[in-house]
């Protein structure tokens, strides 16, 4: 391995540790840290594991690091769904999917047959997908516009570079281990780190990820009334006070194909001012809850009221 690949390497490992670091902080009380730390382990593995050298480890050093390296398709599964799925819960299938992965990477560890390596890379490619309609679908409904703004860019760069480790694995020798190609592939894995750093940053400048704890104490006291929000501020009110009056008076949420591009054209605003109207002032993340909260309110509304009996003559 060359100086410039160490370096490499080693940088990128350095920052991915410290990563995880920061992320282990809030695990337990954050899924989204908790997964994201799993990820970001997952990746730092791979690194070391796809380095040049590394066969050439002791055995019980390899071993730790190649399942931590192998798991990382079912890690990115997993991520992606506490990242982008708002309603996202941990189910059994998902430790059941790690697990394989790990008992694969074990046996692959010595001589086995090839339905290993196929079952291996099947599993992979399909979690891989997995995660990547996690990205994908919901980026229609999203209220949150520094996520959306990330799905493209996690879904296609993430995806795309492990599928293209995968297909290296069987059709170069070696794969992006060989010689040939080691310090390409460390110099794109840096540059897809740094990549994602500086998404991340940009991110973080626009809409919260989450609810400002306000919105969020107002949410947890009355979950099935939206319109519980914050009152308007600065030059957002105008159009709050529009948008209130569509959903309020004119009832434009009974609209069975009402989308984000209809309300903004009713609304005669962009698209984005709509997602920073409802996303920062009234605390809503994904907009088909946000619509449907308006419908359950009235569905319980006309539930409790009391009927009026028919009069006999």
């Amino acid at each position: 391995m060359s100086t410039l690949e160490a370096a490499l390497r080693g940088g990128a490992v350095v920052i991915l540790l410290l990563r995880v670091v920061v992320l282990a902080r809030d695990a337990r009380r954050d899924p989204v840290s908790r997964y994201s730390a799993l990820l970001v382990a997952s990746v730092a593995a791979y690194i070391v594991e796809s380095a040049s050298g590394f066969r050439t480890l002791d055995l019980l050093l390899r071993i730790p690091v190649h399942i931590m390296s192998a798991g990382t398709p079912a890690a990115f599964w997993i991520a992606m769904g506490a990242i982008f799925v708002d309603e996202f819960r941990p189910r059994w299938y998902h430790a059941l999917g790690w697990l394989a992965l790990a008992v694969l990477a074990l046996i692959d560890m010595s001589r086995h047959p090839m339905s290993v390596d196929v079952a291996r890379t099947c599993l992979s490619v399909s979690f891989l997908l997995l995660g990547s309609w996690h990205v994908l679908s919901g980026r229609a409904t999203d209220l949150v516009e520094g996520r959306r703004r990330l799905r493209i860019w996690y879904a296609v760069a993430t995806a795309l570079y492990a599928l293209l480790v995968i297909a290296s694995e069987w059709l170069l020798p070696g794969g992006l281990s060989a010689t040939p190609l080691s310090l390409a592939n460390a110099a794109g894995l840096t540059a897809l780190i740094f990549l994602f750093a500086v998404l991340g940053a940009f991110a973080s400048t626009g809409a919260p990820m989450a609810p400002a704890p306000v919105q969020a104490k107002r949410s947890a006291a009355a979950p099935n009334d939206p319109r519980l929000a914050a009152p308007p501020t600065g030059s957002d009110a105008a159009q709050l006070v529009a948008l209130r009056r569509l959903l309020d008076h004119d009832k434009v949420f009974r609209e069975p194909d009402l989308t984000i591009a209809s309300l903004s054209q009713k609304l005669d605003i962009p698209e984005h001012r709509l997602r920073h109207l409802i996303n920062r002032q009234l605390g809503h993340r994904n907009f088909s809850a946000f619509v449907n909260g308006y419908r359950l309110a009235e569905a319980e509304t006309a539930l409790s009221a009391p009927r009026k009996l028919p009069c006999r003559s």
